[in-house]
């Protein structure tokens, strides 16, 4: 009698989850490289993860994502931080081996990875304004400024909060912070929008003319209908208006790596997301 390995263990933990493409996109993954997996979305509520998350461990878990609002969390509850994740101040994969917790954040690296390869966007001397100071930005700066921009520079509504998370940064490239308010007469080639306002279908106060003439817009939010931000760039006349679900999926792929030790293709996942 053939005895059926069990299937490795993984989930991702937020809140609300109900929502996350995450399931779907691992188990396209898995099925495309023959990897033996099962992954679930896991509802945990404010001030539970790590409990939750020593559970899904103690239960043979082998590794998890982490999305809103416990990404700080994760930060604290790893044993060990990749460089990346430990500048981010976020964890958004936990793989869980014998010699403890290793946290890392994928999310910059799939941001990157969706606008060079996917997109055809070359960072590297671009003027680059991104908008938000909080944890999504935080999460993307490093793998942006190692792309070698001319220059990134944070807006925020808070100018003081655009400043000290430049501060944190600036030994990595040319970045600097300031108010939205401060943006008139400035031109950009790249606008990332990585602030809540898209949570309201809003986008922040932006000076006409900020963006160049050939300029890019993207989106770390992406939805079912054109998100507030990518519509605006689409008004501006944007070369390309984009939203993250490019970089959803090749973050994904970042943590299956990390875990499996193997790449899955991206491009076809992407177009069964977009397929609905």
């Amino acid at each position: 009698m053939t005895t059926i390995p069990q299937a490795d263990q993984y989930a991702v933990m937020g809140n609300p989850i109900a929502h996350s493409q995450s399931p779907r996109i691992h188990a396209l993954f898995a099925a495309q490289t023959g990897q033996n997996l099962e992954y679930r979305a896991i509802r945990v509520e404010p001030g539970g993860f790590a409990a939750a998350a020593r559970a899904f461990r103690a239960a043979g878990g082998r590794g998890l994502n982490v999305t809103v609002p416990f990404k700080p969390d994760a930060w604290v509850f790893a044993d060990v931080l990749s460089a990346r994740a430990e500048r981010a101040g976020a964890v958004n994969t936990l793989s869980f081996g014998p010699d403890g917790v290793r946290g890392d954040n994928t999310d910059g690296p799939g941001l990157v990875r969706d606008l060079r390869d996917n997109h055809g966007c070359a960072l590297a001397g671009r003027r680059i304004l991104l908008l938000g100071a909080g944890g999504a930005a935080r999460g993307v700066l490093q793998p942006l400024l190692l792309e070698r921009p001319a220059q990134v520079l944070i807006a925020n509504r808070s100018a003081s909060k655009a400043l000290d998370l430049a501060l944190r940064f600036t030994d990595l490239g040319q970045v600097s912070g300031c108010g939205f308010a401060d943006l008139a007469g400035r031109v950009f080639d790249l606008i990332i929008h990585a602030t809540a306002a898209g949570l309201e279908d809003a986008v922040p106060p932006l000076p006409p003319g900020v963006l160049a003439a050939d300029g890019w817009c993207y989106d770390l939010m992406y939805g079912h209908e054109p998100t507030a931000f990518v519509r605006w760039g689409r008004e501006q006349g944007a070369a390309q208006s984009l939203d993250g679900l490019g970089m959803l999926v090749e973050q994904a792929a970042e943590s299956f790596h990390l875990w499996r030790g193997v790449w899955p293709k991206t491009a076809p996942v992407i177009a069964a997301l977009r397929g609905g």
